[in-house]
C-alpha cells in the first residue's frame, strides 16, 4: 500500500474557472501527471477534500478512492478519451452477466433470476440485446449490441467515464457498471450481482480468505464509483 508523509495542515475548496479546486495550505493539489485537481461540482470537491483532511501522519492513497477516480478522469480519460472508452467498452463483449454456469441447476436458476433483469434493462435502455451462453468460452455478441453499448459510452463526460471504468473492472460487467452509474441499482445490489457465483460457492463450501479479500475490494470499488457519480449531481449521460 503506497504511503507518503502528510505535508500539510489545512485543506480547502475554492472556486476555479473550470469548477472547484482542492488546495493544501493554499497550494493546489495536483494529479500524478501534474494537473490541478479541479472538480466539476462543489459536492464532489468537498468529498475529495474530506479524503485529504482524513489522512493522518501518512497519506494512504488507497484510502482516497474519489481522489483516484478524479485523477484518472483528468490524467487518463481527458487526453485519451477514445482509447479509454474502447477499453471500457471491451467489457461488453465478454460481460459477466452473459457467462452462465452449465450446472448445478440452482446456480443456473439464481443467475437467471438475478442477472436477466439487468440484461433486459440494457436492451430497453440502450438497444443492446446481448447473447447469453453457458460454459467457459466467451460468448460471441451481436455486432449491433456491441455498437449500442459503444454509443452509450460516447455520451459520457470524462468524470462519469472514469467512474464507469472502475465499476466495470470491479464487476467484470459493462452492463452492471452502466446500471450503477445511471442509478438503476445501488452499490450493494451491484456487489451482490457481481459476487453472485462466489457467494453461492461460499454457501456450500465455506469462506475462503483470499476470496473474501477480493470481494471486499470489489465492494469498495463499486461503492466509490457509485458515490462519485452521485456527487456529480446529474452530469453524465446524454443518451436519450
Amino acid at each position: 500500500m503506497r504511503t507518503l508523509k502528510r505535508f500539510y495542515t489545512g485543506v480547502s475548496v475554492r472556486p476555479h474557472r473550470e469548477g472547484y479546486e482542492i488546495a493544501l495550505d493554499g497550494r493546489p493539489v495536483r494529479t500524478p501527471l501534474g494537473l490541478a485537481l479541479v472538480l466539476p461540482t462543489e459536492a464532489l470537491a468537498a468529498a475529495v477534500a474530506a479524503e485529504w483532511e482524513a489522512q493522518k501522519a501518512e497519506i494512504v492513497l488507497a484510502r482516497m478512492p474519489l481522489t483516484q477516480i478524479a485523477s484518472t478522469a483528468l490524467d487518463r480519460v481527458g487526453p485519451n478519451r477514445e482509447s479509454f472508452r474502447a477499453g471500457v467498452a471491451a467489457f461488453g463483449r465478454n460481460d459477466l452477466l452473459c457467462q452462465r454456469a452449465e450446472a448445478p441447476a440452482d446456480l443456473v436458476r439464481r443467475q437467471e433470476e438475478r442477472w436477466d433483469p439487468l440484461l433486459k434493462w440494457a436492451a430497453e435502455r440502450f438497444g443492446a440485446r446481448l447473447a447469453v451462453g453457458a460454459g467457459v468460452m466467451p460468448i460471441a455478441q451481436p455486432m449491433d449490441a456491441v455498437a449500442a453499448l459503444e454509443t452509450a459510452l460516447a455520451g459520457l463526460d470524462i468524470w462519469t467515464l472514469a467512474a464507469l471504468g472502475v465499476a466495470a473492472v470491479a464487476s467484470e460487467s459493462l452492463v452492471l457498471a452502466l446500471a450503477v452509474v445511471e442509478g438503476r441499482i445501488g452499490e450493494e445490489e451491484a456487489f451482490s450481482l457481481a459476487a453472485l457465483d462466489e457467494v453461492w460457492q461460499n454457501e456450500r463450501w465455506g469462506e475462503d480468505r483470499e476470496a473474501a479479500a477480493r470481494r471486499d475490494a470489489i465492494a469498495a470499488d463499486l461503492a466509490a464509483a457509485a458515490r462519485f457519480v452521485r456527487l456529480l449531481g446529474g452530469l453524465g449521460f446524454t443518451v436519450s
